[in-house]
């Protein structure tokens, strides 16, 4: 079942000489339960579409459709509803907030969007994730693999259909990376959520079942390695 549709996306920044296209015409399709690593030099538009797809920036041409819906038809209002339930964010900085402990960290998209707290899913994430114990320790007491775990909660706690990392290994030694890209894939198996990650990394890349790479705004390959 198709869960993600990009027709003919285009990215361009500044105009005239200065004029820069970070996505060129880009299209594909995603199926639901996917896991898609994309590819490719800095610079070639991998974060820009990242974060066309997960409604954080918006593009100058093209379609982007979620579950059947075209997301860049929908109001600002909307748009931050879909940000919220549709997808789950991970960066490679953890962007958490410091004065919040784990718990309050891992709920607060829910609590943002005026929802009840899933005790049990939130119980079940942090046990999956390690962090038992940990519940109310406050960022700076923790590990770079700790909070990237935290991350990982506060994305997956809604429940997204689909689960969007930029570079999610980018600040961890090869230990923590394998660790979490093991918990990524884990809740893509277990929660069948559609997970998309940017990774510089190829043995993380050669996990995926598919790899798109990208080059200069454009699709130089779309190829599905594991099923």
């Amino acid at each position: 079942m198709e869960i993600l549709k990009v027709e003919n996306l285009c990215k361009t920044y500044g105009s005239g000489e200065n004029e820069v296209k970070a996505l060129d015409n880009v299209s594909f399709t995603v199926q639901k339960g996917e896991f898609i690593a994309i590819i490719g030099p800095s610079g070639s538009g991998k974060s820009t579409l990242l974060h066309i797809l997960g409604g954080v920036d918006k593009p100058t041409s093209g379609k982007v459709y979620m579950d059947g819906n075209d997301v860049y038809k929908q109001n600002d209002e909307q748009l931050a509803i879909f940000r919220r339930r549709q997808v789950g964010l991970i960066y490679q900085f953890y962007n958490l907030i410091p004065v919040l402990n784990v718990t309050e960290n891992i709920t607060l998209p829910v609590l943002m969007d005026g929802q009840e707290i899933n005790e049990s899913r939130l119980n079940e994430l942090l046990d999956t994730l390690k962090l038992k114990g940990r519940e109310n320790h406050l960022p700076n007491q923790l590990s770079g693999g700790q909070q990237q775990r935290v991350s990982i909660g506060r994305a997956l706690m809604n429940a997204p259909a689909v689960v969007l990392a930029d570079e999610p290994t980018g600040n961890l030694d090869s230990k923590n990376s394998q660790e979490i890209i093991d918990l990524l894939k884990l809740s893509n198996q277990k929660y069948n959520q559609t997970l998309i990650i940017i990774t510089h990394d190829e043995n993380i890349a050669l996990q995926a079942d598919r790899i798109i790479a990208i080059e200069d705004g454009k699709i130089t390959r779309d190829e599905v390695i594991n099923r």
